[in-house]
């Protein structure tokens, strides 16, 4: 019988943001990468993509929840996301995320092209700010950005507008003073 959950090899246990874009994230969003790199593995995908991270945003980061109000919203994306390998997403299985509407940023190892690039714009974003390291909210504002990727699918499927979405991260971060932490 072979085991539910694959054995990950070497390569696959490096999967996960670049040392460069790891150094800038904190401790809690570092975790919510190591955790959509599982379910990514689990999920018999050969990257992590953009909802695998919201995935993971949504199970493990208090502030994000705290964007949708911790209320029906969360289930219904939720729903979606957990139904994923069984539904909608065995189309999105062997092939990359990269709709093209954004620059091509190097090769990011484990991430799809969309989700390195929002690796980067959530690091991007809280510089900005002066509030280094980036936090989930800052992942989730960068995830909404570009309108194909798999993330804004889900949100869509929910009844969530992506730019409900960034209107809600910016008044999060205004009313808890610049910061999340």
């Amino acid at each position: 019988m072979q085991p539910r959950i694959p054995r990950q090899s070497v390569g696959e246990q490096a999967l996960g943001p670049r040392a460069d874009t790891a150094a800038t994230l904190s401790a809690e969003l570092a975790a919510v990468v190591t955790a959509a790199r599982r379910r990514a593995v689990r999920d018999g995908d050969r990257q992590i993509d953009t909802a695998h991270l919201l995935h993971s945003l949504l199970e493990y980061d208090a502030d994000v929840r705290a964007v949708f109000d911790d209320g029906p919203e969360i289930a219904r994306l939720l729903g979606y996301l957990v139904q994923r390998s069984i539904g909608y997403g065995l189309r999105w299985q062997g092939s990359v995320e990269d709709s093209g509407a954004v620059p091509v940023v190097q090769e990011s190892e484990g991430l799809s092209p969309l989700a390195a690039g929002a690796m980067g714009n959530a690091c991007d974003r809280a510089a900005r700010r002066g509030d280094e390291p980036a936090c989930g909210v800052d992942l989730l504002a960068a995830l909404v950005v570009d309108p194909q990727a798999r993330a804004v699918e889900v949100l869509d499927r929910a009844g969530i507008d992506r730019h409900e979405v960034t209107a809600r991260v910016e008044d999060f971060l205004s009313q808890s003073g610049s910061s999340s932490r």
